[in-house]
């Protein structure tokens, strides 16, 4: 009897002492290489979602994503993962008040305008109201819109007319089609085939991408502008009914890693990596031109009725003094920028 006694005793001190398992797994899916600086922002947000937890939170990252990106967000919706991030504008029509991230010339840095959005957004509930079905856990943008190409430089409003382009859809389709541009909506991870196959002649970017996207041995030629010529914007989100499951403990884990405090990672990551692109632009013997004050000016003065047009289609939708907005939007953006 006691042969038999001990190991049990032996057994449940054994597991007295073993590591308490974590309670929730949250799946995470990226539909970008692991070392995008979204895949490793997300990986940023999920360590700190564990540690607020005390490790009663743990996240899985997937090998590979759960759907095309723009089946992302209806894939989060669905369950096929608990937390990921999409692209608005790839399901074109669907998203009209986030286009208010996207506009031209709003600023040279990531994390500001990211904060910005976050913010802005989070004030008016409308911006909600587009991502019925998900949880959203923070909005954001990009950092500021490069025109790339393979062909020639781009110095005036005539040499961006006759190629190509690659576009990510949303407020940039808009801007590109306004300037006279030949334009093709097709996600990110598709532009080095585009490139090298000859598809496409150019892409619109910001730096970081000619990295995530290997299209730095590529390109030939980018134009940058004063606070950027475009700026995709982002959400970050999580399952409806994941989050709903979760103790009041593990929401406010995910709660204090999210909202301004996700924006701030994923802007401040990505600016990183913008850094680092231009480096390689230089290492590649890419041309790098800056936009003049006229090539600026003709930009403006071709889509200035966008931004008008933004505030009529937001109002439509339900968003109260839209072009109020806007402008609350641009104040946050210097506020975050100093």
């Amino acid at each position: 009897m006691p042969r038999i006694l001990f190991p049990a005793a032996a057994l449940a001190a054994a597991l007295a002492c073993a590591p308490v398992a974590a309670q929730t797994v949250l799946t995470l899916s990226s539909w970008v290489p692991p070392t995008h600086s979204l895949s490793i922002a997300q990986k940023e947000w999920c360590e700190l979602v564990e540690k607020n937890a005390a490790g009663k939170i743990r996240c899985n990252v997937l090998p590979r994503a759960v759907a095309a990106p723009p089946g992302t967000l209806d894939a989060v919706r669905n369950g096929l993962a608990d937390v990921s991030f999409t692209v608005h504008g790839y399901t074109p029509g669907r998203f009209v008040l986030t286009q208010m991230a996207e506009f031209s010339f709003l600023g040279d840095s990531a994390e500001p305008i990211s904060v910005a959005f976050n913010r802005v957004a989070s004030r008016h509930p409308e911006f909600a109201a587009e991502h019925q079905g998900i949880k959203v856990l923070a909005y954001f943008t990009h950092g500021p819109g490069i025109v790339f190409n393979t062909k020639k430089p781009v110095t005036k409003l005539e040499d961006l007319q006759g190629l190509k382009w690659r576009v990510g859809g949303g407020m940039v389709n808009e801007i590109s089609k306004s300037l006279g541009m030949n334009v093709t909506l097709k996600p990110a991870p598709e532009s080095y085939e585009l490139l090298t196959g000859g598809v496409m002649d150019g892409t619109l970017f910001p730096a970081e991408s000619i990295e995530s996207f290997r299209i730095d041995k590529v390109i030939k030629h980018a134009t940058t502008f004063p606070g950027g010529l475009y700026n995709t914007s982002f959400v970050f989100m999580m399952n409806q009914d994941k989050y709903n499951k979760l103790s009041a403990d593990e929401k406010k884990a995910v709660d204090s890693a999210s909202g301004e405090v996700a924006a701030r990672i994923m802007g401040r990551n990505w600016d990183k990596v913008d850094r680092r692109a231009f480096g390689l632009m230089q290492a590649n013997n890419v041309q790098v031109v800056k936009a003049d004050e006229k090539f600026v000016a003709d930009i403006k003065s071709k889509t200035s009725a966008l931004e008008q047009k933004w505030a009529q289609d937001a109002q439509a939708k339900g968003l109260k003094d839209a072009a109020k907005v806007l402008a609350e939007f641009r104040a946050e953006i210097a506020k975050s920028s100093k």
